[in-house]
């Protein structure tokens, strides 16, 4: 299938620099001279392209030339050609991360590479680990425009050996443009960073978050040659946002150059005049919210004292907006609670709102669900009222990406709390418009794109069977230090299994079903005269050893592990169901059968 004419005038310049870049006209003069100096025969007063072309397969030349050149055919284009890709890929052979790579010649990249890390003084006395061993790593993750990368990990030390590589696609996002490569002023204009975070993976696999970094990429645009080095350094989180954490080498190139130059002083005015841009809306949107705010308190002076956060961060905080935006994903109407919980704790949970009316509550640390009924405290007191199953006491506001609402009824407990959200005598709200000015999509800088959810790469299957096999380790280690043997009973262990689903599938969607048929089959596997006993527990770690010392803190599962008894046989189970982002739900079942003595 032929190339559109503007597709290979690009394919062409991509070869053109590549040629400049080995030198191919200057090796191709040298064999020239050489051969009109050594070869030519008296009689020929004339060299021809033929002989040129078999002095210069003689020397390699054309066969270097073929090896840094490769043009690979896509089968996907030939059998469909409605797909925008073109049938044929341009493939560099530098840098190294071009090699597995099909990219298209028509399209810009930005080639980010890691060249490794320094100061990471927290790992200054870890002594070097030896082949094989398992140890700290670190790994670090990329977001750029709707695309995920993830390193390969590395020990943990002072100086991480960092060496990766990552290609980001540079595209404007117009409807039309979009197959068209992006020029020097177009790319200027796009200020999403790249966003960098460096996770720690100790030897038990747990994971903490190390430092997060939003890297402003634009200065390459001004850079010679399209090349840059740039220093990194990386804060710490929390309380340690203020630390060093470390020091990151990055070096970024633009693929392929572009024609047109900027100079440093214009990509300097342009990223300039972004900051000033942003920190004007965020100025008026602070003015506003003052205002909003001494109108809020004019209503009534106790709310001076209720839990209206305009500005806020933390942990739950952070749960809480991530599981809202799951569910407005889905296509509820979701809101974030601002309140508080038992002894006047600040916390947040998500409500989201039924077209039927029913509200209902998210505990975002658990996954627990509750559904409100308010009481109405104008009731005789005779009447029943509904018992709140619900651990929130008191809620100060609500908001979404959309909207953000002031609780103004007398009363701020949650109880007796309406969410009636368009009743403006019950909930004051914030001007949509001041909102959007700093919320919406492109409206700030300060605010990046969220990232696409990535799915697990987690093999559920193995997982669960290396965790059931360090819990038998486990439970046998525990009982041989009481004086007791262990013998496992395989078939038991195995009817464990659809219990486990079962569970999953109740806490997932609140449906209950197979309980009857697994009561019927350990029926079946327990011989008359004796006992069973099972004790299921969930987790959303990996950590076998951790996940054992909790059950043993259970009287019940305690109980089972440390069975006494005739003919006493013993089951564990493990099923761990895997979701996006590695996130995962650990249930593990203990179970013993034993011949009951009177």
């Amino acid at each position: 299938m032929a190339l559109p004419p503007e597709k290979a005038s690009e394919l062409k310049q991509i070869i053109r620099q590549q040629l400049t870049r080995m030198d191919v006209h200057g090796r191709i003069r040298e064999v020239l001279a050489e051969t009109i100096r050594e070869e030519l025969v008296p009689e020929h007063q004339q060299l021809s392209a033929e002989d040129l072309m078999k002095a210069l397969r003689r020397r390699g030349i054309i066969d270097d030339v073929m090896k840094e050149l490769t043009f690979v055919t896509d089968m996907n284009d030939r059998e469909m050609p409605s797909t925008p890709k073109p049938s044929t890929h341009f493939v560099d052979r530098q840098p190294p991360v071009l090699q597995k790579t099909n990219i298209d010649p028509t399209r810009r990249y930005l080639y980010l590479q890691v060249l490794g890390g320094k100061a990471f003084l927290e790992h200054l006395q870890e002594p070097e680990p030896f082949p094989g061993q398992i140890c700290s790593t670190f790994t670090l993750c990329l977001h750029f425009r709707n695309q995920r990368f993830r390193s390969k990990p590395v020990p943990c030390a002072c100086e991480p050996d960092f060496h990766d590589g990552f290609l980001l696609e540079i595209h404007k996002d117009s409807l039309g443009d979009g197959s068209k490569m992006v020029d020097s002023t177009t790319m200027l204009s796009i200020c999403d960073p790249v966003h960098m975070v460096l996770i720690k993976t100790d030897t038990f696999g747990e994971t903490t978050l190390v430092a997060s970094y939003f890297l402003e990429w634009r200065s390459v645009l001004g850079a010679e040659n399209r090349v840059t080095n740039v220093a990194v350094e990386l804060l710490g989180v929390g309380t340690e946002s203020k630390v060093s954490v470390g020091v990151l080498n990055i070096k970024l190139e633009m693929y392929p150059q572009p024609n047109k130059t900027l100079s440093q002083e214009i990509v300097n005015t342009q990223l300039a005049l972004e900051r000033q841009k942003t920190a004007e809306k965020e100025r008026l949107f602070l003015v506003y919210a003052k205002q909003w705010w001494r109108e809020y308190l004019q209503i009534r002076p106790s709310h001076n004292t209720r839990l209206v956060k305009i500005f806020a961060q933390g942990d739950c905080e952070d749960h809480a907006n991530l599981l809202c935006s799951l569910l407005l994903g889905y296509g509820l109407e979701a809101f974030v609670c601002v309140g508080t919980k038992a002894k006047g704790v600040p916390h947040t949970w998500v409500m989201t709102c039924g077209t039927d009316g029913t509200i209902t509550f998210w505990e975002s640390l658990t996954g627990h669900r509750y559904i409100h009924t308010p009481i109405n405290p104008d009731d005789p007191p005779l009447v029943e009222q509904p018992k709140p199953m619900y651990p929130y006491r008191t809620v100060g506001c609500v908001f979404n990406h959309q909207t953000f609402l002031g609780n103004c009824q007398p009363s701020d407990a949650v109880e007796v709390c309406v969410f009636d959200l368009h009743d403006e005598s019950k909930w004051k709200p914030m001007s949509g418009e001041a909102i959007k000015s700093v919320c919406s999509p492109g409206a700030t800088t300060s605010l990046p794109p969220f990232p696409p959810l990535c799915a697990s790469t987690i093999d559920a299957a193995v997982i669960s069977n290396e965790i059931e096999l360090q819990l038998r380790i486990l439970v046998s280690e525990h009982r041989k230090d009481l004086g007791l043997t262990t013998v496992w009973d395989d078939q038991l262990s195995y009817l464990l299994s659809p219990a486990l689903a079962a569970y999953e599938l109740e806490r997932a969607t609140s449906i209950s079903a197979g309980n009857e048929e697994f009561q019927d089959a350990i029926r079946r596997a327990v011989p008359d005269g004796h006992t069973f006993k099972g004790f299921p527990i969930h987790f959303v770690y990996r950590n076998a050893r951790r996940a054992f010392s909790t059950c043993l803190r259970s009287p019940f599962c305690e109980e089972i592990i440390c069975c006494r008894g005739d003919q006493v046989r013993l089951a564990v189970r493990v099923r761990v169901f895997t979701y996006p982002e590695s996130a995962c739900a650990v249930w593990i079942m203990f179970a013993c059968k034993y011949r009951s003595v009177l």
